[in-house]
Protein backbone atom coordinates (compact mmCIF):
# COMPACT_ATOMS: atom_id res chain seq x y z
CA UNK A 1 0.00 0.00 0.00
CA UNK A 2 1.17 3.64 -1.27
CA UNK A 3 0.49 6.85 1.21
CA UNK A 4 0.17 9.92 -0.85
CA UNK A 5 -0.76 13.69 0.38
CA UNK A 6 -2.56 15.25 -2.62
CA UNK A 7 -2.19 18.83 -2.14
CA UNK A 8 -5.18 20.90 -1.15
CA UNK A 9 -7.06 18.40 1.02
CA UNK A 10 -6.71 16.51 4.68
CA UNK A 11 -7.46 13.20 3.13
CA UNK A 12 -4.27 10.51 2.08
CA UNK A 13 -4.66 9.05 -1.50
CA UNK A 14 -4.29 5.38 -0.68
CA UNK A 15 -3.53 2.85 -3.61
CA UNK A 16 -3.67 -0.79 -3.08
CA UNK A 17 -2.50 -3.83 -5.27
CA UNK A 18 -4.28 -7.26 -6.20
CA UNK A 19 -5.27 -9.41 -8.78
CA UNK A 20 -6.87 -7.67 -12.10
CA UNK A 21 -9.64 -9.89 -12.80
CA UNK A 22 -12.02 -8.27 -15.09
CA UNK A 23 -10.62 -4.77 -17.09
CA UNK A 24 -12.35 -1.50 -17.20
CA UNK A 25 -11.78 1.72 -14.71
CA UNK A 26 -14.48 1.88 -12.26
CA UNK A 27 -14.68 5.06 -10.15
CA UNK A 28 -17.41 5.77 -7.21
CA UNK A 29 -18.21 5.68 -3.58
CA UNK A 30 -17.25 2.17 -1.61
CA UNK A 31 -19.76 0.17 -0.61
CA UNK A 32 -18.69 -2.13 2.20
CA UNK A 33 -20.80 -5.49 2.08
CA UNK A 34 -20.50 -7.08 5.19
CA UNK A 35 -21.46 -10.48 6.77
CA UNK A 36 -21.42 -12.20 10.03
CA UNK A 37 -18.74 -13.84 11.01
CA UNK A 38 -19.14 -18.13 11.04
CA UNK A 39 -18.04 -19.23 14.62
CA UNK A 40 -18.80 -21.77 16.15
CA UNK A 41 -16.77 -24.10 19.18
CA UNK A 42 -16.34 -28.13 18.20
CA UNK A 43 -17.94 -29.99 20.92
CA UNK A 44 -18.84 -33.65 21.15
CA UNK A 45 -22.64 -34.85 21.39
CA UNK A 46 -24.16 -37.93 23.82
CA UNK A 47 -24.98 -41.05 22.11
CA UNK A 48 -28.44 -40.78 23.03
CA UNK A 49 -28.56 -36.98 21.13
CA UNK A 50 -26.51 -38.54 17.63
CA UNK A 51 -30.23 -39.46 15.86
CA UNK A 52 -31.59 -35.58 16.62
CA UNK A 53 -27.97 -33.90 15.68
CA UNK A 54 -28.34 -35.90 12.47
CA UNK A 55 -31.98 -34.70 11.97
CA UNK A 56 -30.44 -31.18 12.42
CA UNK A 57 -27.70 -31.90 10.18
CA UNK A 58 -30.55 -32.89 7.77
CA UNK A 59 -32.57 -29.82 8.18
CA UNK A 60 -29.78 -27.52 7.84
CA UNK A 61 -28.69 -29.60 4.06
CA UNK A 62 -32.43 -29.69 2.87
CA UNK A 63 -32.49 -25.63 3.59
CA UNK A 64 -29.15 -25.44 1.69
CA UNK A 65 -30.76 -27.55 -1.12
CA UNK A 66 -34.03 -25.62 -1.16
CA UNK A 67 -31.72 -21.72 -1.26
CA UNK A 68 -29.56 -22.98 -4.25
CA UNK A 69 -32.30 -23.88 -6.06
CA UNK A 70 -33.77 -20.63 -5.69
CA UNK A 71 -30.62 -19.14 -6.57
CA UNK A 72 -30.76 -21.21 -9.68
CA UNK A 73 -34.17 -19.92 -10.22
CA UNK A 74 -32.95 -16.11 -10.43
CA UNK A 75 -30.24 -17.19 -13.38
CA UNK A 76 -32.49 -16.30 -16.03
CA UNK A 77 -31.77 -12.34 -15.18
CA UNK A 78 -28.14 -13.02 -15.44
CA UNK A 79 -25.68 -12.17 -19.01
CA UNK A 80 -25.89 -15.64 -20.95
CA UNK A 81 -22.34 -15.85 -20.02
CA UNK A 82 -22.92 -16.28 -16.19
CA UNK A 83 -25.47 -17.98 -16.51
CA UNK A 84 -23.95 -20.79 -17.42
CA UNK A 85 -20.62 -20.37 -15.18
CA UNK A 86 -22.96 -21.08 -12.23
CA UNK A 87 -25.16 -23.29 -13.14
CA UNK A 88 -23.01 -25.95 -13.28
CA UNK A 89 -21.07 -24.95 -10.34
CA UNK A 90 -24.73 -24.66 -8.76
CA UNK A 91 -25.25 -28.39 -10.09
CA UNK A 92 -22.42 -29.67 -8.49
CA UNK A 93 -23.15 -28.12 -5.38
CA UNK A 94 -26.34 -29.55 -5.34
CA UNK A 95 -24.20 -32.55 -5.94
CA UNK A 96 -22.30 -32.33 -2.82
CA UNK A 97 -25.71 -32.13 -0.84
CA UNK A 98 -26.96 -35.33 -2.33
CA UNK A 99 -25.62 -38.91 -0.90
CA UNK A 100 -22.10 -37.40 -1.35
CA UNK A 101 -18.67 -38.39 0.25
CA UNK A 102 -18.70 -35.04 1.86
CA UNK A 103 -21.84 -35.96 3.17
CA UNK A 104 -21.57 -39.45 4.05
CA UNK A 105 -18.22 -38.68 6.14
CA UNK A 106 -19.94 -35.75 7.99
CA UNK A 107 -22.75 -38.25 8.76
CA UNK A 108 -19.97 -40.95 10.02
CA UNK A 109 -18.09 -38.02 12.64
CA UNK A 110 -21.64 -37.36 14.07
CA UNK A 111 -22.89 -41.11 14.65
CA UNK A 112 -19.55 -42.55 14.98
CA UNK A 113 -17.30 -39.82 16.50
CA UNK A 114 -19.98 -38.15 18.20
CA UNK A 115 -19.12 -34.72 17.21
CA UNK A 116 -21.85 -31.93 16.95
CA UNK A 117 -22.70 -31.56 13.05
CA UNK A 118 -20.81 -27.80 13.20
CA UNK A 119 -17.46 -30.15 13.97
CA UNK A 120 -18.50 -32.65 11.91
CA UNK A 121 -19.10 -30.59 8.71
CA UNK A 122 -16.12 -28.21 8.98
CA UNK A 123 -13.88 -30.86 9.94
CA UNK A 124 -15.14 -33.55 6.85
CA UNK A 125 -14.49 -30.31 4.42
CA UNK A 126 -11.34 -29.45 5.45
CA UNK A 127 -9.82 -33.19 5.46
CA UNK A 128 -11.68 -34.05 1.88
CA UNK A 129 -10.40 -30.16 1.03
CA UNK A 130 -6.75 -31.05 2.00
CA UNK A 131 -6.79 -34.58 0.80
CA UNK A 132 -7.06 -32.56 -2.92
CA UNK A 133 -4.16 -30.05 -2.40
CA UNK A 134 -1.94 -32.75 -1.28
CA UNK A 135 -2.43 -34.50 -5.07
CA UNK A 136 0.54 -33.11 -6.86
CA UNK A 137 0.41 -32.64 -10.68
CA UNK A 138 -0.23 -29.73 -13.92
CA UNK A 139 -3.55 -28.57 -12.81
CA UNK A 140 -2.64 -26.59 -9.54
CA UNK A 141 -5.60 -24.02 -10.08
CA UNK A 142 -7.85 -26.43 -10.41
CA UNK A 143 -7.07 -28.80 -6.96
CA UNK A 144 -7.34 -25.24 -5.68
CA UNK A 145 -11.08 -24.53 -7.32
CA UNK A 146 -12.25 -28.12 -6.45
CA UNK A 147 -11.24 -27.62 -2.94
CA UNK A 148 -12.52 -24.76 -2.47
CA UNK A 149 -16.22 -25.68 -3.60
CA UNK A 150 -16.12 -28.11 -1.00
CA UNK A 151 -15.41 -25.69 1.81
CA UNK A 152 -17.70 -23.55 0.16
CA UNK A 153 -20.86 -26.48 0.46
CA UNK A 154 -20.00 -26.28 3.95
CA UNK A 155 -20.07 -23.14 5.10
CA UNK A 156 -23.17 -22.78 3.63
CA UNK A 157 -24.75 -25.65 5.80
CA UNK A 158 -22.83 -24.07 8.83
CA UNK A 159 -24.49 -20.86 8.11
CA UNK A 160 -27.96 -22.65 8.15
CA UNK A 161 -27.08 -24.85 11.12
CA UNK A 162 -26.08 -21.72 13.45
CA UNK A 163 -28.47 -19.71 11.52
CA UNK A 164 -25.95 -17.01 10.72
CA UNK A 165 -27.74 -14.45 7.84
CA UNK A 166 -25.81 -14.78 4.34
CA UNK A 167 -24.67 -11.64 2.10
CA UNK A 168 -27.40 -9.05 0.54
CA UNK A 169 -26.41 -6.09 -1.79
CA UNK A 170 -30.37 -5.07 -1.54
CA UNK A 171 -29.36 -1.63 -0.17
CA UNK A 172 -26.69 -0.93 -2.29
CA UNK A 173 -26.65 2.65 -4.35
CA UNK A 174 -26.28 2.67 -8.37
CA UNK A 175 -22.54 2.89 -9.52
CA UNK A 176 -20.93 1.89 -6.32
CA UNK A 177 -17.84 0.27 -5.57
CA UNK A 178 -18.13 -3.00 -3.96
CA UNK A 179 -15.42 -4.07 -1.12
CA UNK A 180 -15.75 -6.84 0.56
CA UNK A 181 -13.61 -9.36 2.29
CA UNK A 182 -14.20 -12.10 -0.21
CA UNK A 183 -16.63 -13.03 -2.34
CA UNK A 184 -18.26 -16.43 -3.39
CA UNK A 185 -19.62 -17.51 -6.58
CA UNK A 186 -23.09 -17.38 -5.25
CA UNK A 187 -22.51 -13.50 -4.41
CA UNK A 188 -20.85 -12.56 -7.08
CA UNK A 189 -24.56 -14.09 -8.68
CA UNK A 190 -26.11 -11.39 -6.76
CA UNK A 191 -24.64 -8.91 -8.62
CA UNK A 192 -25.99 -6.62 -10.84
CA UNK A 193 -23.39 -4.83 -13.59
CA UNK A 194 -25.72 -2.11 -13.98
CA UNK A 195 -25.47 -1.24 -10.53
CA UNK A 196 -21.81 -1.59 -9.45
CA UNK A 197 -18.96 0.61 -11.08
CA UNK A 198 -16.33 -2.04 -9.78
CA UNK A 199 -15.75 -4.54 -7.04
CA UNK A 200 -12.59 -4.93 -4.51
CA UNK A 201 -11.64 -7.61 -2.69
CA UNK A 202 -9.35 -8.16 0.54
CA UNK A 203 -8.80 -11.92 -0.45
CA UNK A 204 -9.27 -13.99 -3.37
CA UNK A 205 -7.17 -15.27 -6.48
CA UNK A 206 -7.73 -15.13 -10.21
CA UNK A 207 -8.27 -18.43 -11.03
CA UNK A 208 -11.50 -19.39 -9.06
CA UNK A 209 -15.40 -19.19 -10.24
CA UNK A 210 -15.68 -16.12 -8.20
CA UNK A 211 -12.68 -14.67 -10.78
CA UNK A 212 -14.75 -15.96 -13.53
CA UNK A 213 -18.33 -14.86 -12.98
CA UNK A 214 -16.84 -11.11 -12.48
CA UNK A 215 -15.14 -11.72 -15.76
CA UNK A 216 -18.30 -13.08 -17.54
CA UNK A 217 -20.69 -9.60 -15.89
CA UNK A 218 -17.78 -7.63 -17.62
CA UNK A 219 -17.39 -5.42 -13.95
CA UNK A 220 -14.26 -4.06 -13.62
CA UNK A 221 -12.54 -6.17 -10.21
CA UNK A 222 -9.25 -6.74 -8.48
CA UNK A 223 -9.44 -9.22 -6.13
CA UNK A 224 -7.20 -10.32 -3.31
CA UNK A 225 -6.38 -6.37 -2.10
CA UNK A 226 -4.65 -6.94 1.24
CA UNK A 227 -5.60 -3.90 3.17
CA UNK A 228 -8.60 -2.35 1.50
CA UNK A 229 -10.92 -3.87 3.90
CA UNK A 230 -9.90 -1.77 6.71
CA UNK A 231 -9.41 1.84 4.53
CA UNK A 232 -12.02 1.39 2.63
CA UNK A 233 -15.05 3.96 4.91
CA UNK A 234 -18.61 3.66 3.45
CA UNK A 235 -18.74 6.34 1.23
CA UNK A 236 -15.09 6.59 0.65
CA UNK A 237 -14.54 7.97 -3.21
CA UNK A 238 -12.94 4.78 -4.81
CA UNK A 239 -11.15 3.91 -8.28
CA UNK A 240 -10.81 0.43 -9.63
CA UNK A 241 -8.49 -0.32 -12.40
CA UNK A 242 -9.28 -3.99 -13.11
CA UNK A 243 -6.38 -4.12 -15.73
CA UNK A 244 -3.56 -3.11 -13.95
CA UNK A 245 -4.64 -4.95 -10.58
CA UNK A 246 -5.04 -1.36 -8.79
CA UNK A 247 -7.25 0.18 -6.44
CA UNK A 248 -7.06 4.06 -5.23
CA UNK A 249 -8.90 5.48 -2.34
CA UNK A 250 -9.53 9.45 -1.44
CA UNK A 251 -7.94 10.13 -5.36
CA UNK A 252 -5.98 13.25 -5.61
CA UNK A 253 -7.53 15.57 -8.50
CA UNK A 254 -4.61 14.27 -10.41
CA UNK A 255 -5.61 10.58 -9.93
CA UNK A 256 -8.95 10.97 -10.48
CA UNK A 257 -8.53 12.73 -14.24
CA UNK A 258 -6.15 9.99 -15.13
CA UNK A 259 -8.74 7.89 -14.55
CA UNK A 260 -11.32 9.54 -16.36
CA UNK A 261 -8.76 9.80 -19.12
CA UNK A 262 -7.87 5.83 -19.27
CA UNK A 263 -11.50 4.91 -19.09
CA UNK A 264 -12.78 7.24 -22.14
CA UNK A 265 -8.99 5.71 -23.53
CA UNK A 266 -10.15 1.91 -22.87
CA UNK A 267 -13.84 2.53 -24.49
CA UNK A 268 -11.90 4.09 -27.90
CA UNK A 269 -9.62 0.66 -27.67
CA UNK A 270 -12.84 -0.94 -27.48
CA UNK A 271 -14.90 -0.07 -30.39
CA UNK A 272 -10.96 -0.15 -31.79
CA UNK A 273 -11.28 -3.90 -31.10
CA UNK A 274 -14.99 -4.67 -31.97
CA UNK A 275 -14.14 -3.57 -35.83
CA UNK A 276 -11.55 -5.71 -35.67
CA UNK A 277 -14.22 -9.12 -35.38
CA UNK A 278 -14.65 -8.96 -39.28
CA UNK A 279 -11.24 -8.34 -40.72
CA UNK A 280 -8.71 -11.05 -41.30
CA UNK A 281 -5.83 -11.21 -39.11
CA UNK A 282 -3.29 -10.96 -41.38
CA UNK A 283 0.50 -9.84 -41.44
CA UNK A 284 1.15 -5.95 -43.26
CA UNK A 285 2.16 -8.50 -46.23
CA UNK A 286 -0.57 -10.38 -46.67
CA UNK A 287 0.05 -13.64 -44.46
CA UNK A 288 -2.67 -15.14 -43.12
CA UNK A 289 -3.03 -16.74 -39.31
CA UNK A 290 -5.44 -18.71 -38.05
CA UNK A 291 -6.85 -17.61 -34.66
CA UNK A 292 -8.94 -20.17 -33.17
CA UNK A 293 -10.27 -20.23 -29.56
CA UNK A 294 -9.48 -22.79 -26.55
CA UNK A 295 -12.63 -23.70 -24.97
CA UNK A 296 -12.79 -24.95 -21.04
CA UNK A 297 -16.07 -24.86 -20.12
CA UNK A 298 -19.76 -24.07 -22.36
CA UNK A 299 -20.41 -20.70 -20.89
CA UNK A 300 -17.74 -19.34 -23.38
CA UNK A 301 -19.30 -20.10 -26.19
CA UNK A 302 -21.12 -16.38 -26.61
CA UNK A 303 -17.56 -14.70 -25.85
CA UNK A 304 -16.08 -16.90 -28.61
CA UNK A 305 -18.74 -16.26 -31.15
CA UNK A 306 -18.04 -12.29 -30.34
CA UNK A 307 -14.31 -12.80 -30.61
CA UNK A 308 -14.33 -13.70 -34.52
CA UNK A 309 -12.26 -16.83 -33.79
CA UNK A 310 -12.83 -18.77 -37.16
CA UNK A 311 -12.80 -22.62 -34.73
CA UNK A 312 -11.84 -23.76 -31.54
CA UNK A 313 -8.53 -25.16 -31.23
CA UNK A 314 -8.68 -27.19 -28.05
CA UNK A 315 -11.64 -28.16 -26.47
CA UNK A 316 -11.23 -29.28 -22.86
CA UNK A 317 -13.57 -32.28 -22.52
CA UNK A 318 -12.90 -32.84 -18.81
CA UNK A 319 -15.62 -30.61 -17.92
CA UNK A 320 -18.13 -33.45 -19.01
CA UNK A 321 -17.28 -35.74 -16.43
CA UNK A 322 -16.37 -33.51 -13.22
CA UNK A 323 -19.47 -33.18 -10.19
CA UNK A 324 -20.93 -36.62 -11.70
CA UNK A 325 -21.07 -39.66 -9.86
CA UNK A 326 -21.67 -41.89 -12.70
CA UNK A 327 -20.33 -41.65 -16.01
CA UNK A 328 -21.90 -40.30 -18.76
CA UNK A 329 -22.76 -42.76 -21.52
CA UNK A 330 -21.96 -42.53 -25.81
CA UNK A 331 -25.54 -40.70 -25.88
CA UNK A 332 -24.72 -37.94 -23.37
CA UNK A 333 -21.65 -37.01 -24.32
CA UNK A 334 -22.91 -37.01 -28.55
CA UNK A 335 -25.92 -34.70 -27.42
CA UNK A 336 -23.13 -32.36 -25.62
CA UNK A 337 -20.26 -32.75 -28.17
CA UNK A 338 -23.30 -32.28 -31.16
CA UNK A 339 -24.68 -28.45 -29.08
CA UNK A 340 -20.87 -27.21 -29.48
CA UNK A 341 -20.68 -28.35 -32.67
CA UNK A 342 -23.71 -26.74 -34.19
CA UNK A 343 -22.94 -23.45 -31.96
CA UNK A 344 -20.00 -22.93 -34.03
CA UNK A 345 -22.47 -23.22 -37.21
CA UNK A 346 -19.88 -24.66 -39.56
CA UNK A 347 -16.37 -23.24 -37.93
CA UNK A 348 -14.39 -26.64 -36.79
CA UNK A 349 -14.27 -27.60 -33.65
CA UNK A 350 -10.85 -29.71 -32.06
CA UNK A 351 -11.92 -32.20 -28.73
CA UNK A 352 -9.44 -33.31 -26.79
CA UNK A 353 -9.98 -36.74 -25.19
CA UNK A 354 -10.48 -36.98 -21.84
CA UNK A 355 -6.86 -35.44 -20.12
CA UNK A 356 -7.42 -37.34 -16.87
CA UNK A 357 -5.13 -38.71 -14.21
CA UNK A 358 -4.52 -39.09 -10.39
CA UNK A 359 -3.54 -35.40 -10.31
CA UNK A 360 -7.32 -34.71 -11.71
CA UNK A 361 -9.71 -35.86 -8.88
CA UNK A 362 -13.18 -37.11 -11.11
CA UNK A 363 -15.31 -38.72 -8.65
CA UNK A 364 -17.17 -40.97 -11.67
CA UNK A 365 -13.62 -42.55 -12.49
CA UNK A 366 -12.81 -43.44 -9.07
CA UNK A 367 -13.43 -47.06 -9.57
CA UNK A 368 -10.07 -46.86 -12.64
CA UNK A 369 -8.03 -45.29 -10.40
CA UNK A 370 -8.54 -47.51 -7.26
CA UNK A 371 -5.00 -48.34 -5.87
CA UNK A 372 -3.14 -46.41 -8.75
CA UNK A 373 -1.96 -43.56 -6.34
CA UNK A 374 1.47 -42.10 -7.95
CA UNK A 375 4.15 -40.33 -6.00
CA UNK A 376 3.93 -38.07 -8.57
CA UNK A 377 1.14 -37.92 -10.90
CA UNK A 378 2.34 -35.35 -13.66
CA UNK A 379 5.12 -38.04 -14.77
CA UNK A 380 2.79 -40.87 -14.26
CA UNK A 381 -0.30 -41.90 -16.19
CA UNK A 382 -2.38 -39.31 -17.60
CA UNK A 383 -4.10 -38.33 -20.47
CA UNK A 384 -3.74 -41.25 -23.72
CA UNK A 385 -1.30 -43.50 -21.23
CA UNK A 386 -4.43 -44.00 -18.98
CA UNK A 387 -7.26 -43.64 -21.82
CA UNK A 388 -5.10 -47.05 -23.16
CA UNK A 389 -5.08 -48.75 -20.07
CA UNK A 390 -8.85 -48.09 -20.11
CA UNK A 391 -10.23 -48.33 -23.84
CA UNK A 392 -13.94 -48.93 -23.09
CA UNK A 393 -13.89 -44.90 -21.99
CA UNK A 394 -11.83 -44.03 -24.89
CA UNK A 395 -14.17 -46.33 -27.38
CA UNK A 396 -17.08 -44.28 -25.87
CA UNK A 397 -15.87 -41.13 -26.01
CA UNK A 398 -14.62 -41.76 -29.84
CA UNK A 399 -18.36 -43.05 -30.81
CA UNK A 400 -19.50 -39.55 -29.33
CA UNK A 401 -17.60 -37.65 -31.56
CA UNK A 402 -17.71 -39.28 -34.68
CA UNK A 403 -21.69 -38.80 -33.88
CA UNK A 404 -21.29 -35.32 -33.36
CA UNK A 405 -19.33 -34.94 -36.65
CA UNK A 406 -22.64 -35.36 -38.47
CA UNK A 407 -23.42 -31.59 -37.51
CA UNK A 408 -20.31 -29.96 -38.25
CA UNK A 409 -16.71 -30.41 -38.62
CA UNK A 410 -14.61 -31.89 -35.73
CA UNK A 411 -11.00 -33.18 -34.61
CA UNK A 412 -9.81 -35.69 -32.41
CA UNK A 413 -6.80 -34.52 -30.35
CA UNK A 414 -4.90 -36.64 -28.19
CA UNK A 415 -3.06 -35.53 -24.77
CA UNK A 416 0.22 -36.07 -23.31
CA UNK A 417 1.70 -38.78 -26.17
CA UNK A 418 5.15 -39.19 -25.95
CA UNK A 419 5.76 -42.70 -27.72
CA UNK A 420 5.04 -43.47 -31.21
CA UNK A 421 3.24 -47.06 -29.84
CA UNK A 422 0.53 -44.58 -28.15
CA UNK A 423 -0.14 -43.16 -31.23
CA UNK A 424 -0.46 -46.82 -33.15
CA UNK A 425 -2.61 -48.05 -30.94
CA UNK A 426 -4.75 -45.07 -30.56
CA UNK A 427 -5.13 -46.00 -34.05
CA UNK A 428 -6.44 -49.34 -33.92
CA UNK A 429 -8.85 -48.03 -31.58
CA UNK A 430 -9.74 -45.42 -33.47
CA UNK A 431 -10.66 -47.57 -36.66
CA UNK A 432 -12.28 -50.00 -34.87
CA UNK A 433 -14.75 -48.04 -33.55
CA UNK A 434 -15.52 -46.43 -36.75
CA UNK A 435 -15.85 -49.54 -38.39
CA UNK A 436 -18.51 -50.80 -36.12
CA UNK A 437 -20.57 -47.63 -36.28
CA UNK A 438 -20.59 -48.07 -39.82
CA UNK A 439 -22.00 -51.48 -39.14
CA UNK A 440 -24.72 -50.23 -37.67
CA UNK A 441 -25.73 -47.45 -39.89
CA UNK A 442 -24.75 -44.60 -37.21
CA UNK A 443 -25.20 -41.10 -38.85
CA UNK A 444 -21.80 -39.78 -38.91
CA UNK A 445 -19.84 -37.14 -41.09
CA UNK A 446 -18.91 -38.74 -44.54
CA UNK A 447 -15.14 -38.82 -44.09
CA UNK A 448 -13.25 -39.62 -41.05
CA UNK A 449 -12.27 -36.65 -38.55
CA UNK A 450 -8.65 -36.10 -38.46
CA UNK A 451 -6.65 -37.04 -35.22
CA UNK A 452 -3.61 -35.23 -33.87
CA UNK A 453 -2.00 -35.51 -31.13
CA UNK A 454 -0.55 -32.32 -28.65
CA UNK A 455 3.06 -32.03 -28.43
CA UNK A 456 3.15 -31.03 -24.57
CA UNK A 457 6.98 -33.13 -23.37
CA UNK A 458 10.51 -32.34 -24.79
CA UNK A 459 9.97 -36.60 -25.81
CA UNK A 460 7.38 -35.75 -27.91
CA UNK A 461 8.58 -32.60 -29.41
CA UNK A 462 12.26 -33.99 -30.12
CA UNK A 463 10.40 -37.19 -31.85
CA UNK A 464 7.85 -34.73 -33.75
CA UNK A 465 9.46 -35.78 -37.10
CA UNK A 466 8.81 -39.83 -36.29
CA UNK A 467 5.22 -38.87 -34.27
CA UNK A 468 4.27 -36.80 -37.77
CA UNK A 469 3.75 -39.94 -39.74
CA UNK A 470 1.25 -41.09 -37.26
CA UNK A 471 -0.63 -37.51 -36.61
CA UNK A 472 -2.94 -35.60 -39.39
CA UNK A 473 -1.80 -32.52 -37.04
CA UNK A 474 0.05 -31.14 -33.83
CA UNK A 475 -1.13 -29.08 -31.04
CA UNK A 476 1.76 -27.16 -28.96
CA UNK A 477 0.39 -27.07 -25.76
CA UNK A 478 3.08 -24.61 -24.00
CA UNK A 479 1.98 -24.72 -20.33
CA UNK A 480 2.76 -28.59 -20.10
CA UNK A 481 5.76 -28.67 -22.37
CA UNK A 482 7.17 -25.78 -20.14
CA UNK A 483 6.76 -27.37 -17.00
CA UNK A 484 8.55 -30.70 -18.59
CA UNK A 485 10.76 -28.97 -19.78
CA UNK A 486 12.34 -26.33 -17.18
CA UNK A 487 11.10 -28.79 -14.26
CA UNK A 488 9.28 -25.72 -13.03
CA UNK A 489 5.59 -25.40 -12.25
CA UNK A 490 3.12 -22.46 -12.87
CA UNK A 491 1.74 -22.26 -9.60
CA UNK A 492 5.35 -21.42 -8.08
CA UNK A 493 5.65 -18.02 -6.99
CA UNK A 494 6.27 -15.48 -9.96
CA UNK A 495 9.89 -14.52 -8.35
CA UNK A 496 11.50 -17.67 -9.03
CA UNK A 497 11.40 -17.08 -12.72
CA UNK A 498 12.00 -20.61 -13.26
CA UNK A 499 8.71 -21.30 -14.96
CA UNK A 500 8.71 -19.28 -18.34
CA UNK A 501 7.38 -20.52 -21.84
CA UNK A 502 9.81 -17.41 -23.28
CA UNK A 503 12.96 -19.23 -22.66
CA UNK A 504 14.95 -20.00 -25.19
CA UNK A 505 15.05 -23.72 -25.31
CA UNK A 506 11.15 -23.74 -25.05
CA UNK A 507 11.27 -21.78 -28.10
CA UNK A 508 13.62 -23.89 -29.98
CA UNK A 509 11.27 -26.96 -29.40
CA UNK A 510 8.66 -25.16 -30.76
CA UNK A 511 10.28 -24.23 -33.87
CA UNK A 512 11.46 -27.89 -34.55
CA UNK A 513 8.32 -29.42 -34.21
CA UNK A 514 6.73 -26.59 -36.56
CA UNK A 515 9.81 -27.79 -39.16
CA UNK A 516 8.82 -30.98 -38.48
CA UNK A 517 5.15 -30.73 -39.00
CA UNK A 518 5.71 -28.82 -41.95
CA UNK A 519 7.55 -31.67 -43.52
CA UNK A 520 5.28 -33.80 -42.95
CA UNK A 521 2.77 -31.54 -44.45
CA UNK A 522 0.25 -31.45 -41.55
CA UNK A 523 -1.20 -28.48 -39.79
CA UNK A 524 0.91 -26.99 -36.29
CA UNK A 525 -0.66 -25.18 -33.52
CA UNK A 526 0.02 -23.30 -30.44
CA UNK A 527 -2.74 -23.80 -28.18
CA UNK A 528 -1.07 -22.85 -24.54
CA UNK A 529 -0.90 -19.70 -22.60
CA UNK A 530 1.53 -18.36 -24.49
CA UNK A 531 -0.40 -17.92 -28.07
CA UNK A 532 -2.88 -15.68 -25.89
CA UNK A 533 -0.41 -13.21 -25.47
CA UNK A 534 -0.42 -9.93 -27.53
CA UNK A 535 3.52 -9.49 -27.59
CA UNK A 536 4.31 -13.31 -28.46
CA UNK A 537 2.04 -13.42 -31.56
CA UNK A 538 4.76 -11.90 -33.65
CA UNK A 539 7.29 -14.04 -31.90
CA UNK A 540 5.22 -17.32 -32.86
CA UNK A 541 4.45 -16.20 -36.51
CA UNK A 542 8.05 -15.70 -37.08
CA UNK A 543 8.63 -19.57 -35.85
CA UNK A 544 6.58 -20.62 -38.42
CA UNK A 545 3.36 -21.35 -36.53
CA UNK A 546 0.26 -20.33 -39.06
CA UNK A 547 -2.64 -21.34 -36.26
CA UNK A 548 -3.05 -20.32 -32.78
CA UNK A 549 -5.43 -20.85 -30.15
CA UNK A 550 -6.05 -19.23 -26.90
CA UNK A 551 -9.17 -17.73 -24.56
CA UNK A 552 -12.18 -15.96 -26.46
CA UNK A 553 -10.92 -12.36 -25.06
CA UNK A 554 -7.89 -12.75 -26.15
CA UNK A 555 -8.27 -13.04 -29.55
CA UNK A 556 -9.03 -9.21 -30.50
CA UNK A 557 -5.30 -8.10 -29.15
CA UNK A 558 -3.79 -10.82 -31.04
CA UNK A 559 -4.94 -9.72 -34.27
CA UNK A 560 -4.33 -6.13 -33.81
CA UNK A 561 -1.01 -7.48 -32.84
CA UNK A 562 -0.05 -9.55 -36.13
CA UNK A 563 -1.77 -6.81 -38.75
CA UNK A 564 0.77 -4.86 -37.06
CA UNK A 565 4.21 -6.47 -38.13
CA UNK A 566 5.56 -7.97 -41.91
CA UNK A 567 6.40 -11.65 -41.61
CA UNK A 568 10.27 -10.69 -42.47
CA UNK A 569 9.75 -8.35 -39.23
CA UNK A 570 8.09 -11.76 -37.38
CA UNK A 571 11.08 -13.60 -38.76
CA UNK A 572 14.10 -11.37 -37.70
CA UNK A 573 12.32 -11.77 -34.15
CA UNK A 574 12.26 -15.23 -33.97
CA UNK A 575 15.85 -15.62 -35.37
CA UNK A 576 16.63 -13.35 -32.60
CA UNK A 577 14.80 -15.05 -29.48
CA UNK A 578 16.71 -18.79 -30.65
CA UNK A 579 20.03 -17.10 -30.26
CA UNK A 580 18.86 -15.52 -26.64
CA UNK A 581 20.50 -16.61 -24.19
CA UNK A 582 17.39 -16.14 -21.32
CA UNK A 583 13.92 -15.52 -21.64
CA UNK A 584 14.98 -11.84 -19.98
CA UNK A 585 16.70 -11.79 -22.92
CA UNK A 586 13.77 -12.49 -25.31
CA UNK A 587 11.49 -10.71 -23.40
CA UNK A 588 13.26 -7.18 -24.21
CA UNK A 589 12.97 -8.20 -28.10
CA UNK A 590 9.44 -8.25 -27.47
CA UNK A 591 9.38 -4.97 -25.45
Amino acid sequence: MKLIDPPGTSKRELRFSGHPISPGIGIGPVYEATEPALQFSPRKIAAADSAAELARLEEAVATSRRQLQKLKAKLASLPEQSQTEISPLIDAYLHMLGNSRLLRGARARISDGLKAPESAMMEEADAQAEAILALTGSDHEGRVRRAEEVREIARRVLRNLTRLPFRSFADSAPGTILVAEFLRPADAALIRPEKFAGVVTAEGGADGHTAVMLRALGVPAVLGAAGVLEAAQPGTLAIVDGEAGEVILNPSGRSLEAAKERLAARSRTLRALARLQRVPAETTDHVLIDLQANLELPFELPMIAESGAHGIGLMRSEFIFMNRETLPDEDAQTEIYRDIVEAMDGDPVTIRVLDWGSDKEVEALSGYTAGAAESNPALGLRGIRLLLRHPDLFETQLAAIFRAGAAGPVKIMLPMVGFLRECEAAWEIYERVWRRLKRRNVRMAESKPPMGIMIETPAAALAASHLAKHAEFFAIGTNDLTMYTLAADRSLPMGTKLYDPLEPTILRLIYETGVAGHAAKIPVSVCGELASRPEAAPLLVGLGMRQLSMHGAAIPRVKRAIRAVSLRHCREIAAAALAAVDADSVRLLLD
